[in-house]
């Protein structure tokens, strides 16, 4: 897909996108790209109640699949506080939407905000060229206005609506979410919190740009 049909010169969006994994599963993401919890549970099989408690349910920890690879864990998503900001879904329906889809910080404090939250385990971070990514994931991909793993203290309103496509980003910014959700709309200049991606990206291999294993409690910065 051209890169100017699918909107990138006309945003405001970063040239590098980050992700943060655990580095138990880099051998994975060598083979099989960047997938979502979902596509994980996929791939280890996993069906019925148990996938249902993974994927529809808070997991208070991070937990360990048969196939090794590490699924993180939502303390910061109890169904009680989500309960308080959700629009038009449940909590289930939200644990569900979020387990669906591959996410990207797009500044590295955030990265490293979250790899604070990790600080007892070592991390991988992956540096994306989001141009190209964009060139050929436009149409499964949206940003988001705030941390949508996140429900504490003063959480932002949300639902389905916030998961903004890429496509009507580029046309509206927030519009699409403000109107669903009743809300006022966030200023054009409002920068997306996350760049998502749904099910998986197999060859995500062909836009990183760097690669940095980080020690237990190891701050990212660009080299």
């Amino acid at each position: 897909m051209n890169t100017k049909r699918n909107g990138f010169a006309q945003t405001s969006l970063p040239h590098a996108l980050y992700h943060l994994a655990d580095a138990a599963n880099w051998a994975s993401i060598q083979q099989y790209g960047l997938l979502s919890t979902s596509a994980l549970l996929d791939l280890a099989g996993i069906q019925g109640r148990e996938r249902e408690q993974l994927e529809q349910r808070q997991r208070i920890r991070q937990m360990t699949l048969t196939t090794g690879t590490i699924i993180g864990g939502q303390n910061p998503m109890p169904p009680t506080a989500l309960e308080r900001c959700l629009q038009g879904m449940t909590p289930y329906e939200w644990y569900a939407l979020l387990n669906a889809r591959v996410f990207f910080w797009l500044d590295i404090g955030r990265l490293n905000r979250m790899q604070k939250a990790n600080h007892h385990r070592g991390q991988v971070v992956m540096v994306l060229d989001t141009e190209q990514l964009l060139a050929n994931y436009a149409e499964q991909t949206a940003l988001t206005p705030i941390n949508t793993g996140n429900a504490r203290r003063k959480a932002a309103l949300r639902g389905r609506q916030t998961f903004v496509p890429y496509n009507t980003w580029v046309e509206s910014r927030w519009t699409s979410e403000a109107e669903a959700l009743g809300t006022r709309v966030r200023p054009g200049n409002h920068s997306p919190a996350e760049l998502t991606i749904a099910g998986a990206v197999p060859d995500v291999m062909k836009f990183v740009r760097q690669i940095a294993h980080l020690k237990p409690g190891e701050i990212f910065t660009v080299s």
